[in-house]
């Protein structure tokens, strides 16, 4: 129900008395809006120095500029960092311990300005020993760049990077594995990988290629560099007290600037696993000296001037003179609150009685904070850098209409991503259908989680997660190789939520590896929706979404996308050697005969007749049975 006109006028006379109250609100509203200009730019650098960790008192006396988290203690007889400290590898449990060693003040690595990541280098000596005989223990140590200075990641495989409960978490991370964890993507181990917000490598290398063990008592130098201009690491590991390696043992391009703050912690983290003669992973000497590019802020051009006398008429006994009338204060702001409700008033009726397409009705019923909201355009304008063509995630050009996909930060720090569409879609789309009635009944584990929508007569805007791994093509057609048990997993649940939204009569309209995002548990969400999703009667393309769904299935297990990869795998089924589709990457870990089962199941989805083609409803069925319970056609 509509205010009375009455109540707008009160609470607006209301705020210009506090206004007239209080001057100096109106003077500090006038200038917070106001920016320091930027000046040259120059370079912010930090170095820091351990050649040993040598204690001749206290701890605190000679390491105030380290903190120790969990199981992480300096040996004050052998002046190293320990993951696990060696008192706590004799405890009753010396089974998945874990600790941090950190620099305890942070490090600007990212320029919010230009959204550029700092360059560092850091080397450090490290060793891995066991209080017994044994060779073989623990899970690893990991060079770890960390949002905070008080999260204590998981021990086990995780290696202490992070904790699977904090969404979104980001943090990079170099580790030097030693134990083979399939269901992480391990390639061995003996291994090191570099990790993007998440306990699986994006990419690893294999140690024993380049004649290097970690499962032995000497002490190994790492060297790190990454170049934030051309955004591109390099990882070299030898012997202490030999030089650099000519060859880095991992070189990869790489992006750091999704997963760095302005202001970062540097440092290490370090966890054990369940054998009872875990390693202790020793940090013998650390240097780490970074770069990066920020702009002057030079003083203003502007003096506040009626701000100074008010603070001279406020704390100065000196005589002065007057500041501004209350009552020409009072007649400005009671004119211009006129004009301005005036212009409410005739844009309302002028919405009201608009044709336009209507989204939502104006209007709405009180929601819950957690509900999704309606944002306005000034909000996304914003949070998408004024839809700059370097937030631009995706886009969908079909059917003479264009969406296209934004990555946005809202003011409070919220990762999200915003869908906006063209106003072709506007104008062809006659429809009734509300879309929150849409965003309402797709809530499943594979759909993302919607904040809200923007619709103002010109602009229809969806707002949901953004999700830092990236998308599922990053991770097929990259440099790394998924794991045979990843990729089956990924198929299945991808069915599941597509059967879901087909069970609400609504179909995706957008289904690809591109639109495939990857949460913080590796879960695939099925985002950036096509036009279709938005139109009323949307499930009749469900069709066309099985159809995306075995392009999908085809893409991820050969690991190759192409116009010829669904030509290619129906002439190797007819000759019976669909075997050859399979990614070769994956090496004897995969399952050759339920790969193959997978396959079928893609290309029964591609048949030219869409009436021959399987339900979602069925495609679950046959994933989750021991066989392909539907016949192949093709």
């Amino acid at each position: 129900m509509d205010s009375p006109p009455c109540l707008w006028w009160l609470l607006i006379l209301g705020s210009i008395v506090h206004l007239v109250q209080q001057p100096q609100l109106l003077q500090a509203h006038r200038f917070s809006f106001t920016h320091h200009p930027k000046g040259p730019f120059t370079n912010v650098t930090k170095h820091l120095h351990f050649p040993n960790f040598h204690t001749t008192s206290s701890l605190e006396t000679n390491f105030p500029q380290l903190k120790f988290l969990g199981n992480a203690r300096v040996s004050e007889e052998k002046g190293v960092i320990q993951i696990p400290h060696s008192s706590s590898s004799q405890a009753d449990q010396p089974t998945y311990q874990v600790g941090r060693a950190i620099y305890s003040s942070p490090i600007r690595l990212f320029d919010p300005l230009t959204l550029t990541p700092a360059s560092f280098e850091t080397t450090f000596s490290f060793q891995f020993t066991t209080n017994s005989m044994a060779t073989r223990g623990g899970n690893g140590l990991a060079f770890v760049i960390s949002p905070d200075e008080f999260t204590i990641g998981r021990p086990g495989p995780w290696l202490g990077i992070l904790n699977d409960a904090c969404n979104h978490y980001k943090v990079f991370a170099v580790e030097f594995d030693t134990n083979h964890d399939p269901q992480f993507g391990d390639p061995n181990d003996d291994h090191i990988g570099i990790n993007l917000g998440a306990a699986v490598s994006f990419k690893t290398a294999n140690l024993s290629e380049a004649n290097i063990s970690l499962h032995n008592s000497k002490v190994h130098r790492a060297w790190i560099t990454y170049d934030g201009n051309h955004k591109h690491i390099n990882i070299h590991l030898g012997l202490d007290g030999n030089p650099i390696p000519s060859k880095p043992i991992l070189s990869s391009p790489l992006n750091l600037s999704p997963f760095l703050q302005e202001y970062m912690f540097v440092g290490f983290s370090a966890s054990t696993g369940n054998s009872s003669q875990n390693s202790i992973h020793n940090i013998i000497s650390w240097e780490f000296s970074s770069t990066v590019q920020a702009s002057l802020h030079v003083p203003s051009t502007k003096i506040c001037h009626r701000n100074v006398a008010h603070l001279v008429s406020k704390y100065s006994t000196t005589p002065h003179t007057n500041p501004p009338s209350s009552f020409l204060i009072f007649v400005a702001l009671l004119v211009l609150s006129s004009v301005a409700l005036l212009s409410f008033y005739f844009s309302r009726i002028k919405t009201d009685t608009s044709d336009a397409l209507l989204f939502f009705d104006t209007k709405q019923r009180p929601m819950l904070p957690i509900s999704p909201r309606r944002f306005t355009f000034a909000e996304l304008y914003i949070a998408t850098r004024r839809f700059d063509k370097a937030q631009v995630l995706a886009t969908d050009c079909r059917g003479g209409s264009t969406s296209v996909l934004y990555r946005g930060t809202l003011v409070n720090g919220c990762q999200v991503a915003v869908k906006r569409f063209s106003t072709q879609f506007l104008s062809s789309a006659r429809v009734t259908k509300r879309l929150g009635d849409q965003i309402t009944r797709a809530s499943h584990p594979s759909l993302p989680n919607i904040r809200g929508w923007c619709c103002d007569g010109r602009e229809a805007m969806i707002v949901y997660d953004h999700y830092p791994n990236g998308s599922l093509d990053r991770w097929l057609f990259g440099i790394g190789a998924l794991p045979w048990t990843w990729r089956l997993k990924l198929v299945k649940d991808i069915a599941e939520g597509l059967s879901f939204l087909h069970s609400k009569e609504l179909a995706h309209g957008n289904l690809k590896a591109s639109s495939v995002f990857l949460d913080i548990n590796y879960r695939p969400i099925l985002g950036d929706y096509g036009l279709e999703f938005f139109l009323p009667g949307s499930g009749r393309g469900s069709m066309g979404d099985v159809f995306r769904f075995g392009i999908l299935v085809l893409e991820t297990m050969a690991g190759r996308k192409g116009e010829g990869l669904l030509g290619f795998a129906r002439e190797m089924f007819e000759k019976g050697e669909i075997g050859r589709v399979v990614d070769e990457r994956m090496g004897d870990r995969v399952n050759s005969e339920e790969a193959i089962r997978i396959l079928k199941i893609g290309l029964s989805c591609t048949v030219s007749e869409s009436c021959r083609r399987p339900c979602m409803e069925e495609v679950v069925q046959c994933l989750a049975s021991s066989s392909h319970s539907r016949p192949v056609v093709l």
